[in-house]
């Protein structure tokens, strides 16, 4: 399937969606904004997709947003346009399914906000990550300064952010802002079998997981942990559960069915 601003692609249980700009480097548009919100959600209720694989066509995963549309908003369309993209980063963050950012070539700006809104990144070794935003007078506007600290620490988020500096694959890496880098050309491969692997395991285990972590992020340790109880506990009303534990006493693969 593809249409101007995306293609998506299915291997297996996974999908693979792509941002299909590559003559911008795949630069974030208000419509391509919108288009890819419509199609996380579309991916969010398609019981065949258990995980997805988001990249980028050609030689960047995506150079941010469109400078030249940027440089002509008023204050007002500047507003609407960030919250554009702030819905499209919670609607990525709200799938329910895991999600991994394959960054090859540049995550810059929005790019770079897109991949932090997945649940990690892995990189290609030529990747470049960057914050370049007060380079050309602003911020990040899609939840870049809340994503990157949380991630990466208060001080390393402002550190690149306040220079606007690129990091290479490695560089992210050794920060903790990439999980993983493969070579260029496995990069793919790679992405979408660490998706495959992770939804073999119990679908509804893996929401809840998801869940829980980004919920009891910003949560005092002792009342995330009195959630966790709590979703522990559900999750023995599962079939999934007791498919998972059987399959282990009896020494044999679990066949889970999300139920």
């Amino acid at each position: 399937m593809s249409n101007s601003n995306l293609t998506l692609r299915r291997e297996g249980d996974v999908a693979v969606l792509a941002l299909n700009r590559p003559e911008s480097l795949n630069a974030l548009t208000p419509a391509a904004l919108l288009v890819m919100k419509e199609m996380i959600e579309r991916l969010r209720d398609d019981a065949a997709v258990k995980g997805i694989v988001l990249t980028g066509e050609g030689k960047s995963f995506c150079a941010g947003a469109d400078i030249g549309e940027m440089a002509r908003m008023a204050p007002m369309e500047a507003a609407r346009f960030a919250e554009q993209g702030q819905a499209l980063m919670f609607a990525i963050e709200r799938v329910g399914k895991p999600v991994i950012a394959a960054v090859n070539g540049h995550a810059l700006g929005g790019g770079l906000e897109l991949a932090l809104a997945c649940d990690f990144i892995v990189a290609a070794e030529s990747a470049i990550l960057a914050a370049p935003e007060v380079r050309y007078g602003i911020i990040p506007g899609f939840g870049g300064t809340q994503r990157l600290a949380r991630l990466v620490g208060k001080a390393k988020a402002k550190e690149l952010i306040f220079s606007g500096d690129p990091l290479t694959a490695h560089e992210a890496y050794a920060i903790g802002l990439v999980n993983r880098v493969f070579p260029d050309v496995a990069l793919l491969p790679e992405a979408v079998g660490l998706v495959d692997k992770i939804c073999s395991r119990g679908t509804l285990s893996l929401r809840m997981a998801k869940e829980i972590i980004d919920a009891g992020y910003d949560m005092d340790l002792r009342n995330a942990c009195l959630m966790e109880r709590d979703a522990f506990a559900l999750c023995f009303t599962t079939e999934d559960q007791k498919e998972g534990m059987g399959a282990f006493v009896e020494k044999r693969p679990a066949r889970f069915k999300g139920k």
